[in-house]
């Protein structure tokens, strides 16, 4: 049991989320508007994001909180964060220190590059 606030009533009541509570959160570099990577949160890692500079998310695998950097020492320091217009998502702006992927890629969308036809505009 945590003594800490829960998240704002107001912002709370904007998230829709999935059936086990989270939403989507994709991280971007707030300078660059890199793509960084994409993870889940829900009320408490978001209202975690909010209020102490630093981004948490949940991991679905382990059902625990974890915070970027902890362990990799790839820190991800908050520069923003906003709500898409239908709730389900948050955008994450930060400041990355180092990887923002586990394989140690800057970016978790470097690796896997798909075969696109590119469109033109007409």
């Amino acid at each position: 049991m945590t003594d800490a606030p829960a998240l704002e009533p107001t912002i709370a009541a904007l998230l829709k989320r999935d059936a086990a509570g989270l939403v989507a959160a994709v991280v971007q570099q707030h300078d660059t508007h890199e793509v960084l990577m994409v993870g889940w949160m829900d009320e408490e890692a978001l209202r975690r994001t909010l209020t102490e500079g630093r981004v948490t998310f949940w991991s679905r695998s382990r059902q625990e909180y974890w915070r970027k950097g902890d362990t990799s020492g790839h820190v991800q320091w908050v520069r923003g964060v906003r709500l898409d217009c239908d709730g389900d998502a948050v955008l994450v702006l930060v400041d990355q220190e180092g990887a923002a992927c586990h394989t140690g890629d800057r970016t978790c969308f470097d690796a896997r590059v798909l075969p696109a036809v590119v469109g033109q505009e007409r």
